[in-house]
């Protein structure tokens, strides 16, 4: 296992490096798998085993995320990239597919919307994103899917 991040709140494994991909869509694709391409253009390139230690509720979770798992990048609106970053930044891949995955997969952290925040955080300092982008991306999402309707535990 890597040890990919800790602090005083939580702690992230990984059990080797992530691998992410480009999908590109190709001429003999049909038109739903081209739009599924273009909706969701990053692919994972090898099952990574994830374990995350709360430390502040002494609990820990371990979930994979497939082989071939997509997703969109980090959901930043085209208006905020100039001031965050383009939502297909090197640093913003493994934090939003991991992040993502929590977000679909709400069972895999115990339905717990923080923690889910936290870790998102978490990963996007560990990928060298400054504190305060850091902290202003981690309020956004948590506050957007509060909106959504995912309560934390």
């Amino acid at each position: 296992m890597i040890e990919w991040y800790k602090d005083k709140e939580l702690t992230i494994f990984f059990n080797n490096k992530p691998s992410v991909g480009m999908r590109y869509a190709l001429p003999s694709m049909s038109e739903a798998e081209k739009k599924a391409v273009s909706q969701y253009p990053f692919e994972n390139k090898h099952a990574l085993r994830v374990t995350l230690f709360d430390h502040l509720k002494t609990k820990k979770y371990d979930f994979t995320i497939p082989k071939c798992y997509c997703w969109d990048g980090a959901t930043i609106p085209r208006f905020f990239w100039r001031l965050i970053g383009a939502k297909t930044s090197a640093e913003f891949l493994i934090p939003s597919m991991v992040h993502d995955w929590m977000c679909v997969y709400h069972n895999s952290v115990g339905y717990d919307r923080n923690f889910s925040s936290r870790v998102f955080r978490a990963l996007l300092l560990s990928a060298g994103v400054g504190k305060v982008k850091a902290q202003v991306m981690y309020l956004a999402v948590d506050n957007f899917q509060r909106f959504c309707a995912w309560q934390a535990v």
